[in-house]
């Protein structure tokens, strides 16, 4: 499931990523096979790069592994991923297309054929970075295996937030609604086309206003930490897939700079985690 928050404000990007993965594993009962979900915490989902670039980061949320008897999470590929890329810098377009054609390949080698994979979500990837100079950054989505070719979010001086994931309580929060509602509202009320633009005009009035051309970075960071654990905590209370956990990580790229991240969850040993024991 995961959760996966990309900003683009004037300062620079902000990205950040929780850290579970949820696995779906069957379980035998006197009632027949049942299939629950299983919950690991310390995935990384937000990735660095190393030289010549360092001015670009992924997130990825969707899918969480590629193949289904020898599953393997995305982050599991870096190497070989990084291996296989040229040794020049690439532009944050050239970088997104070689996510692309990388995971894509995976894909088509591990998984069952695209007329059998209908329950199944795409594994996404946010693709953000700076170009040389450039006075802001660039950020494209790619969606493995539907739709492969990178699409550009918030172009030149738009700012903008993306998100994707299990986000029902930031779309509920920025939107002020679900994003499911208008669909839900058509097929439920029979409402035509005409209404439901209607509609969406209408309930646009209650959104929350966040003045992204304004923000610093930091707010970024803070906004984005705020979406991730409200996430957590609301999923903490209610019933329903718990798939956004662990720690969050978060990342920042500011022009002319390389990825520096802000919190990043460490390896570390039972003393030191708190849970020794005796």
């Amino acid at each position: 499931m995961s959760l996966g928050i990309v900003i683009k404000g004037p300062e620079g990007l902000v990205l950040a990523a929780e850290s579970r993965i949820t696995i779906g594993a069957k379980l035998a009962t006197p009632q027949g096979t049942q299939q629950v979900p299983v919950y690991f915490d310390n995935a990384t989902k937000l990735f660095s790069f190393s030289d010549p670039n360092t001015t670009v980061g992924v997130v990825t949320y969707g899918q969480a592994v590629i193949g289904q008897k020898t599953p393997r999470t995305a982050a599991s590929f870096l190497p070989e991923f990084e291996s296989s890329l040229p040794k020049k810098r690439l532009t944050v377009f050239d970088f997104a297309e070689k996510v692309s054609e990388f995971y894509l390949k995976q894909w088509r080698l591990a998984m069952p054929p695209d007329d059998q994979i209908a329950n199944i979500p795409n594994m996404t990837f946010v693709i953000a970075g700076f170009n040389p100079d450039d006075v802001y950054g660039q950020v494209f989505i790619v969606e493995i295996p539907r739709v492969p070719q990178p699409a550009e979010r918030n172009k030149g001086s738009e700012f903008g937030i993306t998100f994707g994931g299990q986000h029902e309580i930031v779309s509920r929060i920025i939107m002020g609604y679900d994003l499911g509602l208008p669909e839900a509202l058509q097929k439920g009320l029979d409402l035509s086309a005409e209404q439901v633009t209607k509609f969406e005009a209408l309930i646009k009035r209650f959104q929350l206003p966040i003045p992204l051309q304004v923000l610093a970075l930091q707010d970024g960071v803070d906004l984005a930490c705020f979406f991730i654990r409200t996430t957590m905590d609301a999923q903490r209370v209610s019933i329903g897939i718990r798939g956004v956990g662990g720690a969050i990580d978060v990342a920042i790229i500011k022009r002319n700079q390389n990825l520096q991240f802000i919190q990043r969850k460490q390896e570390h040993g039972e003393l030191e985690s708190g849970n020794s024991r005796r």
